[in-house]
């Protein structure tokens, strides 16, 4: 089986301290990491308003996990969220680790047209 990159974003409720904050971020770390998962980076990206309420909320913590692992990873933290009365909502996205990506940062940037440039812009009529 071949690694895949995922990202976790999930939405804590608003109303926890700091502390708690912190021992949710830790416990999905946990799990991933005793399921054999590396985690890449974890972004504590605050309190901010949501889209719209949920779970008679209308704000929450945002918080960002990458990490790369097998796809079993994944199963045993979502389960947790799912039960834990603190996460309003999770989504994890998978990207699967390619030689593409890896060649993605030495492909040339696209050469930029000067404004005085007489060649119209492509799809110009």
């Amino acid at each position: 089986m071949k690694n895949l990159m995922y990202e976790t974003m999930y939405i804590l409720r608003p109303d926890i301290v700091e502390e708690v904050v912190d021992a949710e971020i830790a416990r999905y770390q946990e799990i991933l990491q005793e399921q054999g998962a590396t985690i890449l980076e974890t972004q504590h990206r605050g309190k901010r308003r949501l889209a719209y309420e949920i779970q008679n909320h209308r704000e929450g913590i945002y918080i960002q996990m990458n990490y790369q692992g097998l796809g079993h990873v994944v199963a045993p933290m979502e389960r947790a969220m799912r039960l834990s009365e603190n996460v309003i909502r999770y989504l994890t996205l998978k990207q699967e680790l390619t030689d593409d990506l890896a060649d993605a940062d030495d492909m040339p940037a696209p050469e930029a047209t000067a404004a005085g440039s007489s060649a119209p812009p492509p799809g110009a009529a």
